[in-house]
């Protein structure tokens, strides 16, 4: 197997898939699909935080705006107020990298100014058009995803040709673009976008291919934690989505198709991950 790709972010240089990293989410948000209103407050969010680190994630995910199927944007002061006091106090308690889920440039600059270290953006730059300078300024990580439409639109009956070849031509394109406006490609990790712009059938087909992305040469982030695909799959709520959200990570571990994994359940997904690299590690010893 070859060396896995470093991710720059500011300050440190992280090896995903070294084993693969854990990115928990921690939704400041009172209407995202799996937990939102829970860690609204903002000191209920902290400490889900360091719990979460305490549990066993590599960086923590901080959003202030949902993006579940039909959401609709959040005014920037709101989105500045929910998430930039969460990102002050994890920065002074905790080492761990803080990630924020934002398409506003004036949120991840502040959330830069304040200690982040990356900046996870749905629209993959392209919804904010300050966003790359913001970005390439203060030389952060960044998550580009790939997703049809935007959250308020993109059920509405989502339509591909060839899903696996979309999403990986729309990444490599974004991936170039950031080369051409000074982003480093070592910053920059993918996401196929699961449950963004894609039926079951899609997004069944981009897990079971997600290998693929592996030749674009940059480390990817897998997002499938308690998704709606899940439940459509199983008919089950989510609260009984653990076993199959751990089952489609397992799948990308042991194809080597997915680095990094963003996920609600980071202890029960540490567990999984120790199992899957220590097999994998033996198979590819031969012992």
């Amino acid at each position: 197997m070859s060396a896995p790709p470093f991710w720059q972010l500011r300050d440190r240089t992280l090896t995903p898939g070294a084993p693969p990293l854990i990115l928990g989410i921690v939704n400041v948000t009172p209407d995202s699909f799996s937990d939102g209103g829970q860690f609204l407050d903002a000191d209920a969010a902290v400490a889900h935080g360091l719990n979460l680190v305490e549990q066993g994630a590599d960086l923590l995910d901080i959003g202030g705006e949902s993006t579940r199927p039909g959401s609709q944007p959040v005014p920037l002061e709101e989105e500045l107020a929910r998430v930039i006091p969460v990102v002050r106090r994890l920065a002074a308690l905790t080492s761990t990298p803080l990630s924020v889920d934002t398409t506003k440039a004036e949120v991840a600059r502040q959330a830069l100014q304040a200690g982040a270290h990356v900046i996870n953006d749905i629209t993959a730059l392209r919804g904010d058009p300050a966003m790359p300078e913001v970005v390439r300024s203060y030389g952060a990580g960044v998550i580009l995803m790939h997703m049809q439409g935007t959250p308020a639109t993109m059920q509405i009956a989502p339509h591909y040709d060839d899903v696996v070849a979309e999403v990986i031509n729309f990444l490599e394109a974004r991936l170039q673009a950031c080369r051409d406006l000074g982003i480093a490609a070592s910053q920059v990790v993918l996401d196929p976008g699961i449950g963004f712009g894609k039926t079951r059938e899609h997004n069944l087909q981009l897990l079971a291919h997600l290998e693929e992305l592996q030749r674009l040469g940059r480390p990817v982030c897998l997002g499938v934690s308690r998704k709606g695909f899940l439940g459509k799959l199983l008919n089950r709520p989510l609260h009984q989505r653990l076993a199959s959200s751990l089952a489609a990570a397992c799948y990308a571990l042991v194809h080597g198709s997915a680095q990094i994994l963003r996920v609600h359940d980071v202890a029960e997904t540490r567990d999984a991950v120790v199992v899957v690299n220590a097999l994998r590690e033996r198979g590819e010893r031969g012992v």
